[in-house]
């Protein structure tokens, strides 16, 4: 029996739900824990990327056609990926003010129901990749909850106590300190290892794999 039986390899996952390189990575997300199940523990957080998404998006691509521009560019990155689609208005007539509000929603479910959270996630991003919802909008993110099967008044008592704020605000708290400034980055090894943007598959893996063989490396002078 290894040490990783009895002690996982903890990984720290940080995206904006807006973010493409998030959407089309969820797939190495998923085989990651497919394949070490038990051996890994993955734990996610929100970062901020697209917090004035609109006006952050206009100000950048102003010089090459604004948001219009930005829409063109995701459905390019979308289109190189055979596993997930995208919806001509995403970001074009669906272009979300803010991913704060998708991000405050998913720690009232992620408090509410922690194996609900994951499955909340992705329908929010599918919910604006592919179908094109304007997902900043609350009714739109409580329609994917009640179609979930959450219990959409409980979800809100935690939105209006503050509780699901300050999970939030743990999350992105965290974020800081590990000094991520990527979407989507995952962090190892209590910090000392950080994986940012579109990484594949195979560097995540290599990643766990060593800190399963050694799990004491991080203190090792090698």
């Amino acid at each position: 029996m290894t040490a990783a039986a009895s002690s996982p390899v903890t990984v720290q996952y940080f995206s904006d739900v807006l973010c493409v390189w998030a959407y089309v990575g969820q797939a190495r997300l998923d085989e990651l824990e497919a394949e070490f199940g038990a051996e890994v523990s993955v734990d996610c957080h929100f970062m901020t990327v697209f917090g004035d998404a609109r006006s952050k998006l206009e100000q950048r691509w102003a010089e090459r056609g604004g948001l219009a521009a930005y829409a063109d560019h995701v459905r390019g990155v979308v289109s190189r990926f055979d596993h997930v689609s995208i919806h001509p208005d995403a970001w074009a007539r669906a272009a979300p003010t803010s991913s704060l509000g998708c991000h405050i929603f998913l720690a009232a479910v992620k408090l509410y129901d922690r194996e609900a959270f994951r499955r909340a996630a992705w329908a929010l991003r599918l919910a604006f990749f592919r179908d094109g919802i304007d997902i900043s909008q609350r009714k739109a993110q409580l329609e994917v909850g009640d179609r979930l099967g959450l219990s959409v008044p409980a979800i809100e008592e935690l939105l209006y106590s503050g509780r699901a704020h300050a999970e939030l605000s743990r999350g992105i708290d965290l974020a800081l300190s590990y000094g991520v400034e990527v979407s989507p980055s995952f962090v190892f090894n209590e910090g000392r290892q950080r994986l940012n943007g579109n990484v594949g598959y195979r560097v995540i893996e290599a990643n766990v794999r060593e800190l399963l063989r050694s799990p004491e490396q991080g203190h090792s002078w090698c």
